[in-house]
């Protein structure tokens, strides 16, 4: 499959004749973007609430919207509530790709040279944190105090932050910029398309699902401890940052990378809070210093102003080292 072709808007099998009732529920490219959208919050948002505050509860974590900075432990509880998490967020998009009839790959998970695209991902997750880091440090507005970690400690504590850290790249890039992410734009890109003639409906469609997606990203972690005003807007920014590797590539593959990185460079290796949340067992121990608008605060480096200026460079990377890729015809079946 091209890996471009993942983020065509997918071609379903024969919808039923849009007559009587059916013609609510589908249109000429099957199930309606609306009720598709829908089914996947009907079928996740409950199970994974109800899993989220049993892990809340298990691990003696704070109630969302807490006042002050989380501590996560390094529990392999943790681990194994990710794991179903995850495990939820699969299942519901095949589910909704057997109905649709289509390829499950179209959703983001597709095409090729994943592991290439995986690893620099990764890379580039590691390089841009540290850059934030090295500008916070050398402002003095991030304050090194040692380290927190030696000997066999500094692996064991590394690979689980980093299997946990895997684990929410996958779930926030799957969940928010997959099934949603996909069908949102299709339906959009229908409307834009009857609305007025354009060519360029599609990446209207894109870019409008990828704005309402980003928002709701950005205020979904308004419920972290810690969490500030430049804090959720970096994290809505960084979801736009995602949707354009998502466009260049289609695929989230690299985005998975980046965000799994990001999120283990913060914790473990700064070992700063990350959106509101400190990890146990990190490798340096730091605190913020000044105003928290410039350092973060609470918040961790998410917080801070210079954020901003490391997303622009995040983007300049995608555009630079990323191929072009928009939207093109699609050039696969529907699933059998």
């Amino acid at each position: 499959m091209d890996p471009e072709s993942t983020l065509s808007l997918g071609k379903p099998g024969p919808p039923p004749p849009p007559s009587g009732a059916g013609y609510v529920f589908m249109g000429k490219e099957g199930l309606r973007a609306g009720w598709g959208v829908l089914i996947y919050l009907i079928f996740f948002i409950p199970p994974s609430s109800a899993l989220t505050a049993g892990m809340r509860k298990i691990l003696l974590l704070p109630a969302s919207g807490a006042k002050g900075p989380a501590e996560a432990p390094a529990s392999p509880r943790l681990i194994f509530i990710y794991c179903l998490l995850v495990s939820l967020a699969l299942l519901v998009t095949w589910i909704l790709s057997r109905i649709e009839r289509r390829a499950n790959g179209v959703y983001g998970l597709g095409g090729d040279r994943k592991v290439r695209r995986f690893l620099a991902g990764l890379v580039w997750g590691v390089a841009c944190l540290s850059l934030l880091a090295i500008i916070l440090v050398n402002t003095g507005f991030l304050v090194i105090d040692g380290r927190g970690l030696f000997g066999g400690d500094i692996l064991k504590y590394g690979v689980f932050w980093f299997l946990l850290f895997l684990l929410v790249g996958i779930l926030e890039e799957y969940f928010s910029r997959g099934y949603l992410q996909y069908t949102l734009a299709r339906g959009l890109t229908g409307m834009y398309k009857a609305a007025f003639e354009t060519p360029h409906s599609k990446a209207l469609g894109f870019w409008t699902s990828a704005v309402v997606i980003s928002i709701l990203f950005g205020l979904g972690h308004g419920g972290n401890a810690g969490e500030s005003p430049i804090g959720l807007l970096s994290a809505g920014l960084a979801s736009m940052v995602f949707c354009l590797s998502l466009w260049r590539t289609g695929s989230l593959w690299w985005a998975i990378g980046f965000h799994a990185s990001w999120d283990w460079s913060q914790s473990f290796l700064y070992g700063v809070a990350d959106s509101g949340t400190i990890s146990q067992h990190h490798l340096l121990d730091t605190h913020p210093v000044g105003k928290p608008i410039l350092s973060g605060g609470a918040t961790g480096p998410e917080g801070s102003i210079f954020v901003l200026l490391v997303l622009a460079v995040v983007c300049v990377i995608i555009f630079t080292t990323l191929p072009r890729g928009p939207f093109t015809p699609e050039r696969h079946s529907p699933a059998k």
